[in-house]
């Protein structure tokens, strides 16, 4: 099932004045491409394309031209001072289809020692582009300072595999004031220990 269901207009006119144009009217301009077939430049409803791509690889199913097909986001241009949405890149997928994606990950669980820091923000998967994860799940409960939960030891979904080497996720520390803070108090039991008894 897609994320999003968007109806797209054919776009004739392209150059800056012509994007302009599109995003007075509250449209996005866009491309989708394909491997098999020319690119199709469209407009899609600012409004609600903003909303579907605030989610990681959210698979849109785009109607144009009385045609449904099934696209991910490749490339988001964005405004640098306003932060909208300025031009969509397009990949058109089909059901079924296997691909490489990043997929987010979130962390879940306490450790018993330290915070977990996130060596990495993504992982790497290859997926069916209709069974794409929101984010993938590292589970850092029990773990100790110096721990890590490796790329191999996150759980996928049912028919995804892992892309790449097996790097450290997310690795379990120890804040450094807190380091400071225990030495500091080490050395001052070593030096009471080490006073002569009064008389």
């Amino acid at each position: 099932m897609a994320d999003a269901n968007l109806t797209a207009e054919n776009r004739t006119e392209f150059g800056k004045g012509a994007a302009r144009r599109t995003r007075r009217a509250g449209l996005i301009p866009a491309v989708i491409h394909s491997s098999k077939a020319d690119p199709i430049h469209i407009s899609l409803p600012s409004h609600a394309t903003t909303l579907a791509l605030r989610h990681a690889n959210a698979l849109l199913e785009i109607t144009v031209d009385g045609k449904t097909l099934l696209a991910l986001a490749r490339e988001v241009q964005r405004n640098a001072v306003r932060d909208h949405i300025e031009h969509v890149d397009l990949r058109s997928v089909r059901r079924g289809e296997k691909i490489e994606v990043d997929v987010p990950v979130h962390i879940t669980g306490e450790p018993l020692v330290g915070i977990p820091i996130l060596d990495t923000q993504t992982v790497r998967v290859e997926v069916e582009a209709t069974n794409i994860p929101e984010s993938l799940v590292a589970n850092v409960d029990g773990l100790s300072e110096g721990e890590t939960v490796r790329a191999t030891q996150i759980s996928l979904p049912e028919g995804a595999s892992l892309v790449g080497d097996d790097h450290i996720v997310v690795s379990i520390s120890v804040p450094r004031a807190d380091v400071e803070e225990e030495v500091v108090e080490e050395a001052e039991a070593e030096a009471e220990a080490e006073e002569p008894a009064a008389e």
